[in-house]
């Protein structure tokens, strides 16, 4: 997706449309990096588990990392199936912003 005013990169003073750029790159990242978090920390949690060695604190500490990250795993598709949802049924792309000039 193109933006329409692109983010100025000679040194002059960014326009109020180059903030579309700035929100369809967040949009584009924020997404994919949020899931890509979650799962490293589903990982993480995993491996904590593993190494708890039975010490029922760690034990407990490395369930709740990996009941966060799982969540954070449902929230992050939830989100993109909702903005899916929404594009579908609307026919309006909630991730493409665009301020009219």
């Amino acid at each position: 997706m193109a933006c329409a005013t692109p983010i100025p990169t000679d040194g002059s003073a960014a326009t109020l449309q180059s903030l579309e750029c700035i929100v369809i790159s967040a949009f584009n990242l924020i997404i994919p990096f949020a899931g890509l978090a979650a799962f490293v920390v589903l990982i993480a949690g995993g491996f904590a588990y593993l190494t708890s060695a039975g010490d029922p604190k760690k034990v407990q500490q490395a369930q709740g990392t990996i009941t966060g990250a799982i969540i954070g795993i449902i929230v992050t598709l939830a989100v993109w199936f909702i903005f899916q949802l929404i594009k579908v049924i609307t026919g309006v792309n909630v991730l493409r912003f665009e301020i009219p000039s």
